[in-house]
């Protein structure tokens, strides 16, 4: 090589190429891959982070952050190994600029570091594992939803704080979210858990369950069931007669419209925590609330404002980046600037790119329509994060 260049012509090409992402041009276009779960039990949550960011892609006139947008859906049947794969192929063939849409952790643990890797910036709208909030944080996953163990385990846990409950059963499904969400009930909950009992995922007959329940004899039991889990868990509960000495508790992954359409009536009075309400009074809420209803004839869920914030997100790191899509850190940049109004209201990054944001309790009950649905009637803590960012070495 020698022969051929000189050594200042090397030096001078080799500054070329470290200043190149400074000069990249405007990409033509934006690719995202959704990969969420579309069949089978829990298709119902996948269904609305899709529809979520679709409404959100509709009000932004099918642009994300003023380029035209072109986005891949793909279903993960809730498999992990499918989930890899349809990464694999969104990042090799189709080339995708952001990967998204993954609801259960199991699935994002298998494809995300096929995002990573492949230096692709992965967005998740529901699943917030604990390995990617600590020591495995990466400049390039973030989570708009919430770290599974408050989100889903310890925020619920409040409510049993504040009730006053002696004696708990906790019900989850054997899989990394499953047991995050125990893990993290039991963090704040300091009362005796007189079981833990741990499910299939999936599963959807729950009497041999019901029965330890009864055994136990409860004053609540917590349950973290996503979908149809949820659906089946709360009519067999109620029907069974449990419901006259033991209360339900859960977070919105247990108690939303998803859940709440289902169920009916044997879901009224039951109590859960959120970080959003489809009844929040601010400007983006309500346009994202009134655009669903209008398109979908039905309330959105804590799914479907989550894929509609994740949506926003997107449109505003491109918009901040002026399209430079090959240009990472610029990505990176607008990612953490959020420059966007989120349907929860504000909320801040943590240094491990999960949020800190306030958390409310709600109630499922008749609206004035006399639909079921939830009402917030209470804040059980403001400017909220998770543990792990502490063990989390990004530096910003």
């Amino acid at each position: 090589m020698n022969a051929f260049f000189s050594r200042p012509l090397l030096a001078a090409l080799a500054l070329l190429c470290a200043i190149a992402p400074l000069h990249s041009h405007a990409a033509d276009k934006v690719r995202v891959g959704l990969i969420t779960t579309l069949s089978g039990p829990a298709a119902a949550t996948g269904i609305d982070i899709r529809d979520g960011f679709n409404i959100a892609l509709k009000q932004l006139n099918g642009k994300l952050g003023g380029l035209p947008a072109d986005v891949i859906i793909q279903d993960d049947q809730l498999n992990p190994e499918a989930g890899k794969q349809i990464a694999d192929r969104m990042v090799k063939q189709n080339r995708v600029d952001f990967l998204t849409g993954i609801v259960f952790s199991n699935v994002l643990l298998a494809a995300a570091p096929v995002a990573l890797e492949a230096g692709k910036i992965y967005i998740s709208p529901m699943a917030g594992p604990a390995p990617y909030a600590g020591a495995q944080c990466n400049r390039q996953f973030y989570v708009v939803s919430n770290q599974n163990d408050f989100g889903i385990g310890a925020a619920p846990a409040l409510i049993a704080v504040n009730k006053g409950f002696k004696n708990i059963v906790a019900v989850a499904p054997n899989y990394p979210t499953g047991r995050e969400a125990i893990a993290g009930f039991k963090t704040t909950y300091k009362g005796k858990v007189a079981d833990e009992i741990y499910i299939k995922l999936g599963q959807l007959d729950f009497a041999t369950e019901l029965a330890q329940i009864r055994a136990a004899k409860p004053d609540a039991v917590f349950y973290f069931l996503p979908g149809g889990m949820g659906v089946n868990f709360i009519k067999q509960f109620v029907a069974s007669g449990l419901s006259r000495d033991s209360m339900l508790i859960t977070s919105h992954a247990g108690a939303d419209e998803d859940i709440i359409g289902a169920v009916g009536d044997p879901i009224l009075g039951l109590l859960n925590t959120s970080s959003w309400g489809h009844d929040m009074a601010n400007d983006a809420n309500r346009k994202f609330v009134s655009g669903f209803e209008a398109e979908f004839k039905r309330l959105p869920s804590i799914y479907a404002a989550n894929g509609y914030d994740t949506a926003m997100l997107i449109d505003a790191a491109v918009r901040d980046s002026k399209g430079r899509l090959e240009d990472k850190e610029a990505v990176i940049r607008g990612m953490r600037a959020k420059r966007f109004k989120s349907v929860r209201g504000d909320f801040s990054w943590q240094n491990n790119n999960y949020p800190k944001q306030d958390w409310f309790l709600r109630v499922i009950g008749r609206d004035s329509k006399g639909r079921i649905t939830n009402k917030i009637v209470g804040q059980i803590g403001t400017d909220i994060g998770d543990t792990f960012a502490a063990s989390c070495p990004l530096k910003w």
